[in-house]
């Protein structure tokens, strides 16, 4: 079995092929239940999640055959210790035999994966001609979303607002060097309203975007919350928007758009559909002053088209 680093990955994934790999495991050929939450306790700090989540390749898909397993932790009071606040491991098997064949770094596939589906949502959803991009949250995904979305459209102005200015400076420097124009946003409501796209990546309690500060033709995706204890987005944000959703667990878990369907503050028909429908052709948008917004919580799919492109790329004489 290989061990596959951070590194490795880096070096074997670009955006645009990985965002037509995800498109293309959307549109079917792989198997993917229901994936398992534990809620960890920790004395004295937050509480920390467990998510197991399982994929295979169907039958009738073409090629190799693979399954694969992804084990996340989230510990958020990780940034206290100079550490990440997502941790995991992907076991990449065969789907012949069951033999292990990789265990992958988990938490840089799932940076790259879920920039990826984030970048293919924004296919179908994003204006065309979407310039400015706004980030908000500086962690270790934020520059994964800026160079994703930049795969798909014009981006090159970047504008970032931080809870934690020191953590905005840093993200900064670095995208500066990548030949973004780059700038902090000390307002969140004048950030919001300067930008074509927005991208929330938080671990965020209450809304940070409100409703009221979007404008026509704007994107919003909403990446974050991945539990019912977190939101990102107010109520006003999505009864103002075409809500759509990488995966129907987004409907249950996770903030923002499971909150709001609970409380009643949209119903189910106000999510106009899941990535997997626009893969195969459902209408993303259809005017340029709509307001769109997407909420992703994670698909194992996802995972399993990433490890499975690192695989092929590292087993390439």
């Amino acid at each position: 079995m290989r061990l596959v680093s951070a590194d490795d990955i880096d070096a074997a994934l670009d955006f645009p092929r990985l965002i037509d790999a995800l498109g293309d495991a959307f549109r079917g050929g792989m198997v993917a239940p229901t994936r398992h939450h534990h809620a960890i306790a920790r004395p004295g700090g937050a509480q920390a999640t467990q998510l197991l989540m399982p994929a295979w390749t169907s039958p009738e898909a073409p090629g190799a055959a693979y399954l694969g397993v992804k084990i996340v932790n989230v510990f958020p009071d990780n940034g206290r210790l100079g550490l990440p606040a997502v941790l995991g491991v992907y076991l990449l098997q065969s789907g012949e035999t069951g033999e292990p064949l990789a265990a992958m770094d988990g938490a840089r596939l799932t940076h790259w994966r879920t920039a990826a589906a984030s970048a293919l949502a924004a296919r179908f959803l994003a204006p065309a001609g979407a310039r400015r991009l706004l980030i908000v949250g500086a962690g270790a995904l934020a520059p994964f979303l800026v160079r994703a979305h930049a795969a798909v459209r014009p981006i090159d102005e970047v504008a970032i607002w931080n809870h934690r200015p020191a953590g905005a400076e840093t993200l900064a420097a670095a995208l500066s060097g990548e030949g973004f124009r780059v700038g902090i946003a000390e307002s969140l409501e004048q950030a919001v309203g300067g930008a074509d796209v927005i991208s929330c990546a938080t671990l965020s309690t209450a809304p940070l975007i409100e409703g009221a500060w979007l404008r026509p033709g704007q994107h919003l995706d909403l990446v974050g919350a991945f539990n019912l204890d977190m939101r990102e987005a107010d109520d006003a944000a999505l009864r103002r928007a075409r809500v759509f959703v990488d995966t129907d667990a987004a409907l249950t878990e996770g903030g923002d758009v499971a909150l709001a369907l609970r409380d009643g503050a949209i119903d189910r028909a106000h999510v106009v559909a899941d990535l997997g429908a626009l893969c195969r052709g459902a209408a993303g948008r259809t005017g340029p002053d709509e307001i769109t917004l997407f909420k992703s919580v994670g698909a194992a799919l996802e995972d399993l088209a990433a490890a499975m492109l690192v695989w092929g790329a590292l087993s390439t004489p």
